[in-house]
C-alpha cells in the first residue's frame, strides 16, 4: 500500500522550518529556538473574547514558562498591525504587556502546513498549541474549539512532566503531581523481560521502589 504523504506535523516528527513574520520581526522556527522549549500556540483573532483572556492568561505565566527554558509564541491569521493594535489594548486596557512573538499570518500559509484550519471556515485557526523540545522535535499537540480557552496550568504541567521524563527515564501519571495512587512519584517503563522482573522485586525489596504488581511501580522523582 502506498503510504499517504503527511502534510501536518505530528508527534515525534521534526517542526517544520519556516520563517515566520511576527509583532517582533521575522522569525526562523525551530532555529531561533535552538537548546529551548517553545510553545507554538494559535487564536481564531485578534480583539476576540476568549483570546484576550489567554493572552492575559499566557502572559500573566510567562515567567513560569521562562524558568522552564521555554517561549511562548503565537499565531493567528491577521496582519502585524492587528497583532500590535490588540496587544496595545491588553497593555492600555488590562496592564499587562505581551513580551512574547505573535506570528501575523494574514495569507494562512502557516496555517495550512500546521493543520490549523478545520472545518469549513479558512478565515481564523482553531485554539491549537504545539509543545516543541530543544532539539525541534514535536512532543505534543493540543486542539480546542473557539468557544473553549485553554488551561494555562495544563500546559506548564506538560511541559514539566516531559522534561522529568527525559531528565529521569520515567513515565508521569494522570494528574501529576497530585495522582490519586502514587500522589507526586513518577512511574517506572514496564519490566520487559524476566530478569528485569526480578530486578524489580529486588529494589522493591531494597526499598528503592514501590510496585502494585511489577509492570506497575513507581519511586520518588
Amino acid at each position: 500500500m502506498e503510504e499517504k504523504e503527511k502534510n501536518i506535523p505530528l508527534i515525534g516528527d521534526d517542526f517544520p522550518e519556516m520563517t515566520v513574520n511576527t509583532s517582533h520581526g521575522e522569525i526562523d522556527l525551530p532555529n531561533d529556538f535552538e537548546d529551548k522549549w517553545f510553545i507554538l500556540f494559535s487564536h481564531p483573532g485578534d480583539f476576540t473574547p476568549v483570546c484576550t483572556t489567554e493572552f492575559y492568561s499566557f502572559q500573566k505565566k510567562y515567567d513560569q514558562f521562562k524558568e522552564l527554558n521555554t517561549e511562548l509564541i503565537g499565531l493567528s491569521i491577521d496582519q502585524v498591525h492587528s497583532h500590535l493594535k490588540w496587544t496595545e489594548w491588553i497593555e492600555e486596557e488590562l496592564g499587562e504587556k505581551i513580551e512574547f512573538p505573535i506570528i501575523a499570518d494574514g495569507t494562512g500559509k502557516v496555517a495550512n502546513k500546521l493543520g490549523l484550519i478545520h472545518g469549513a471556515n479558512e478565515t481564523s485557526t482553531v485554539r491549537a498549541v504545539f509543545i516543541v523540545d530543544p532539539k525541534g522535535t514535536v512532543r505534543a499537540i493540543l486542539y480546542y474549539p473557539a468557544e473553549l480557552g485553554r488551561n494555562m496550568d495544563e500546559i506548564i504541567r506538560m511541559v514539566k512532566g516531559f522534561q522529568k521524563s527525559q531528565e529521569e527515564g520515567v513515565a508521569i501519571p494522570a494528574n501529576w503531581p497530585e495522582n490519586e495512587l502514587v500522589d507526586d512519584r513518577v512511574i517506572l517503563p514496564p519490566a520487559g523481560s524476566e530478569e528485569m522482573i526480578e530486578t524489580r522485586k529486588k529494589q522493591e525489596e531494597d526499598g528503592e521502589i514501590e510496585c502494585f504488581d511489577w509492570w506497575l511501580c513507581h519511586k520518588e522523582s
